[in-house]
């Protein structure tokens, strides 16, 4: 595997393994038919041997007979006759072939290649033999009828296996011919299986880096299909960053432009103020007026940043919404102070969520400001948290004027803020709000509460160690 990694080309892994895999089948094939073949040729030889040394025998039982019955006539038999004649050859082949006849322990016939002595010490059956010149033999022993009779055949096993060469040569030989072949139909058929990704390949080459248009490709396999898919969603995606980036650059060069002209309108009073002090004075106070809202508006927008580039990924744990509600409440005392206003908690309880502490608090922060901002001094504020039915719940409400249904149902467009509010914000309070509850699955619901003003409810789902934090 380690060779297929180091090819680059995936056409030259593909081809690789193409290869590998043909050698492989084409090795195990041989393999296959090399031992089938031996089986076979073994089987068809050894039976030409038992047949004939079947015959053989049959002849020789034929010439005793026909010997005794010239015997019983009163023909004598030439008792000068060979007593064990050699066979003449008539083939060159026949030296791979041997066989000897004995009748009663004698022989009788044999081939001029045979020895003197028996070929087996197996009367009977098949035997692989080493004759004396070191030569290996498959012999086949048979007997007459009566036992008197002793036939060995036997055949060079060389021969056998010159014979099954030649029959794997006829055989393998146009397979392994074969092998280039199809190695060039392999490339050529990898080549233009690869052809849909050589083609999207080069229309990714040719797009603009600004085009985010989904990719139009026609008759693409169903392996491709994914990778087309997957890229126009990533290109959608891309485009839906890219629309919030620019959308979230000019939001900001906008609203950022109305307090850093405030504050220089400011500071050309304080510099014409003259000898007038007081009137300087309120030009400077203006002034640092203009740089908390400044700089209250760069926080929101980077905490907005910040949330729009974790893209739902926000880094989540187990925290307390109870200690978050209080501290944020005793951070925002001084400006219900400041107003005459009563600022009312209710949160007998731990109410654990999955969330981040420093986001969780900045949502809480911004929906009790925006009730403390927008009501009128001595109004009441009421801050609640509760658990129940596997919810923890946070509930802001005021006694101020509240909002109209249709304003309400705008709350967390960017930059939106109600006709007719004096008090000085960014617009981005409730845009924040949405997000931070999108990021963590919270529930967020507006409508007229019980105090006469807005009433604002989060709902998030308990997290698992609510109960143990219970007990």
């Amino acid at each position: 595997m380690k060779l297929f990694t180091r090819l680059r080309s995936l056409q030259a892994r593909l081809l690789a393994l193409l290869l590998v895999m043909i050698s492989v089948v084409w090795v195990s094939a041989a393999a296959l038919t090399w031992v089938d073949t031996r089986d076979e040729l073994d089987e068809l030889l050894d039976a030409h041997l038992a047949q004939s040394a079947a015959l053989l025998v049959a002849q020789q039982e034929v010439g005793e007979h026909r010997d005794e019955g010239a015997r019983s006539r009163g023909r004598r038999i030439d008792e000068e006759e060979d007593d064990h004649p050699g066979a003449p050859t008539l083939h060159k082949y026949a030296t791979r072939v041997a066989f000897q006849v004995f009748h009663e322990d004698q022989l009788t016939l044999h081939s001029s290649n045979a020895p003197e002595a028996p070929m087996s010490t197996k009367a009977r059956g098949f035997a692989t033999v080493r004759f004396p010149d070191g030569q290996a033999w498959r012999v086949f022993g048979a007997q007459g009828n009566e036992g008197d009779v002793q036939v060995f055949v036997g055949e060079r096993i060389k021969s056998r296996q010159s014979i099954l060469w030649a029959v794997l040569q006829g055989v393998l030989q146009p397979l392994l011919w074969a092998l280039p072949v199809l190695a060039v139909l392999g490339w050529l058929a990898v080549r233009q299986g690869l052809k849909p990704l050589r083609s999207l390949s080069q229309a990714l080459s040719r797009r603009q880096p600004q085009a985010l248009e989904p990719l139009a490709m026609t008759d693409t396999p169903t392996d491709i299909a994914p990778v087309v898919q997957s890229l126009n969603a990533l290109f959608e995606r891309m485009g839906g960053v890219l629309d919030a980036e620019r959308r979230f650059t000019a939001d900001a060069a906008h609203e950022l432009r109305t307090p850093i002209a405030a504050i220089r309108a400011q500071a050309q009073v304080a510099l014409g103020a003259g000898d007038d002090d007081a009137q300087r004075a309120q030009a400077l106070r203006q002034t640092l007026e203009g740089c908390d809202r400044a700089t209250h508006l760069v926080t929101q927008l980077l905490t907005l940043s910040r949330l729009e580039a974790a893209g739902g990924q926000a880094v989540a744990g187990v925290v307390n919404l109870t200690a978050i509600t209080q501290r944020t409440a005793a951070q925002l005392a001084p400006l219900a102070l400041g107003r005459r206003q009563t600022l009312e908690l209710d949160a007998p309880q731990p109410a654990l969520i999955t969330a981040d502490d420093t986001l969780t608090g900045v949502l809480v922060r911004n929906l009790l400001d925006n009730a403390l901002r927008y009501s009128p001094d001595g109004a009441r504020v009421s801050l609640s948290v509760s658990v129940a039915k596997g919810q923890v719940v946070l509930q802001v409400d005021d006694s101020g004027p509240g909002l109209p249904e249709a304003e309400r149902a705008r709350l967390g467009e960017r930059f939106f803020r109600s006709l007719g509010t004096t008090q000085s914000g960014s617009g981005l309070g409730w845009s924040i709000v949405r997000r931070i509850a999108q990021v963590y699955q919270a529930q967020v619901h507006t409508g007229v509460s019980a105090l006469g003003g807005l009433s604002v409810t989060v709902i998030w789902p308990v997290a698992p160690d609510q109960r143990a934090a219970q007990i």
